[in-house]
């Protein structure tokens, strides 16, 4: 073996930016997602917004005592994500969980490890979207049971929502309602769509709603949002970002309402 070469310390140490990625957004995923995280490299990520992930734990079914149990987890996942480094969002992927838990906890669990950070979850963004379209009645589409739908349902009818129809699919696997094709969705979401309701809300961050936005959104000719479409549009907007997409619908095309 020859001899290693000494190794120096460069003379000059290099001068460091502020921060490599002028925004960052923090991502809170279940263990079990296959969706979120790449939602959210193509909708959200760029060379100047950076995307962090954790996961929690997180075992199917999908019902409503398996989603509450996530609550515990949520301040130690947030604690992962660039520790004692400011994030300029968080969002916690989970829309029937959010329902669950609801909004106020699950911002206080986060916080407790992020503080002062602006908190998204996906029903949320859900709600700031249709609001943004001026939306009042609404019909709804999940792939959940109706046990873990019913919740969702109380929750929009709680904002001021008229919900015109609800249909959920009957899936307990989250793992299961990913593999549910973008063109299928198109097809659901016709069949879900009320004919007198403003817009359609398209549940679930495991859905690749967010590939399909489009195409319902032609299908039934009027507005459609979905759980990571909308999420990442909220975080995006939390970033001063209001760069239009319409490739993933025509949410992406406006700018956050006030709430």
């Amino acid at each position: 073996m020859k001899p290693l070469p000494e190794i120096k310390v460069a003379p000059n140490r290099p001068t460091l930016e502020d921060r490599p990625m002028a925004r960052r957004v923090g991502l809170i995923i279940l263990a079990t997602d296959h969706t979120s995280e790449p939602d959210f490299r193509r909708m959200v990520a760029s060379e100047r917004i950076g995307v962090y992930v954790a996961r929690i734990p997180y075992a199917n079914p999908t019902t409503p005592e398996n989603l509450r149990k996530m609550q515990p987890a949520l301040t130690a996942g947030a604690a992962l994500i660039l520790p004692d480094e400011p994030l300029d969002a968080i969002c916690y992927s989970c829309t029937s969980a959010s329902v669950v838990i609801g909004d106020a906890e699950i911002e206080v669990a986060i916080q407790a490890a992020k503080p002062g950070v602006p908190i998204v979850t996906p029903p949320m963004a859900g709600v700031r979207g249709l609001h943004a379209f001026g939306a009042r009645r609404i019909s709804i589409l999940t792939p959940y049971t109706v046990e873990t739908s019913r919740p969702m349902a109380a929750y929009f009818a709680a904002r001021g929502f008229e919900i015109a129809s609800f249909t959920c699919l009957g899936f307990e696997d989250d793992r299961e309602m990913a593999r549910i094709a973008p063109a299928t969705l198109v097809e659901l979401a016709r069949e879900a769509t009320h004919a007198q309701a403003d817009a359609l809300f398209v549940s679930c961050t495991a859905l690749r709603g967010a590939l399909a936005v489009t195409g319902m959104e032609q299908a039934i000719g009027r507005p459609v949002v979905t759980s990571n479409q909308a999420s990442a549009w909220n975080c995006l907007r939390l970033c001063g970002d209001e760069t239009a997409h319409p490739e993933f619908g025509r949410l992406m095309t406006l700018p956050l309402p006030r709430d």
